[in-house]
């Protein structure tokens, strides 16, 4: 199953951001060399900068997907101010479809 996992940037963290991101694009490597990775990238607000973060991976249940983002180095050093873990049906553009 895939999970869509939606963190939101707490207020003024973008100093936060940028300190834990060179762990963070490491964890996100391993998770796709272990192909449970399928895509992710920054949110952006309206001036463009990042406000959070989009990450749809592959799991067993809601409840592994939630222990996999607890690990996320963002998560870690507290960046996020909210996660929303929710069953994802990636029916367009797919490229495993």
């Amino acid at each position: 199953m895939l999970y869509a996992l939606m963190c939101k940037d707490k207020p003024g963290a973008l100093d936060t951001r940028m300190a834990a991101r060179p762990d963070h694009v490491e964890f996100l490597k391993d998770l796709d060399a272990k192909g449970v990775l399928k895509m992710a990238g920054p949110l952006l607000g309206d001036d463009e900068k990042p406000i959070g973060s989009l990450v749809i991976i592959a799991a067993g249940s809601k409840a592994e997907a939630a222990a996999i983002a607890a690990k996320d180095p963002y998560a870690v050093a507290g960046l996020f101010d909210s996660v929303e873990i929710r069953a994802f049906n990636w029916v367009f553009k797919n490229p495993e479809a």
